[in-house]
């Protein structure tokens, strides 16, 4: 009779366990849940040498930055025939280096060609130059270049310069 109620015992303690273990996997194994981030979408660029097709989301000025969103580009305008392109290398640009001097962008249903590339420290770099009005209407898209740094940031930029065909 003891020796009865022990396997019924055993059988009910390995039943729980496998039905605990079942919801503890289930649970654990289970994606945390990602907030959507639902960007208003301005237009598109096109950067066919690299095979890239990427949304565009007007940027907004808060406290003097400019928020980078996550996986598509940002752009901003300051001022007259100047559009500035931004986005992250580890996402949407990621294979931003390999574009060449000739290549076309196509952004916002307008071609331009890539006149300049360039890589900096991002002390040597001048937005208010970069962000200066241009004769002719011109792209400059950057992203972050050389060694990462803490907090997702990096010590030099990729800048390229672009203008209308």
């Amino acid at each position: 009779m003891e020796l009865k109620k022990s396997i019924d015992a055993r059988k009910i303690v390995a039943l729980a366990y496998l039905i605990l273990m079942s919801i503890y996997l289930a649970i654990g194994f289970t994606p945390a849940p990602v907030e959507a981030v639902n960007y208003d979408i301005a237009t598109e660029i096109l950067i066919p040498s690299i095979s890239l097709a990427s949304d565009v989301t007007a940027l907004k000025l808060r406290d003097g930055n400019l928020d980078t969103p996550n996986t598509i580009v940002g752009s901003f305008s300051y001022a007259k025939n100047k559009t500035f392109l931004v986005g992250h290398s580890s996402t949407v640009f990621q294979n931003l280096h390999e574009v060449k001097v000739g290549d076309e962008i196509i952004y916002d249903y307008t071609t331009f060609i890539v006149k300049k590339m360039e890589v900096l420290e991002r002390a040597e770099i001048s937005m208010t130059e970069l962000l200066r009005e241009a004769e002719v209407e011109t792209l400059v898209v950057m992203t972050c270049a050389g060694e990462n740094l803490p907090g997702g940031d990096a010590t030099h930029r990729l800048i390229i310069t672009a203008e209308v065909q």
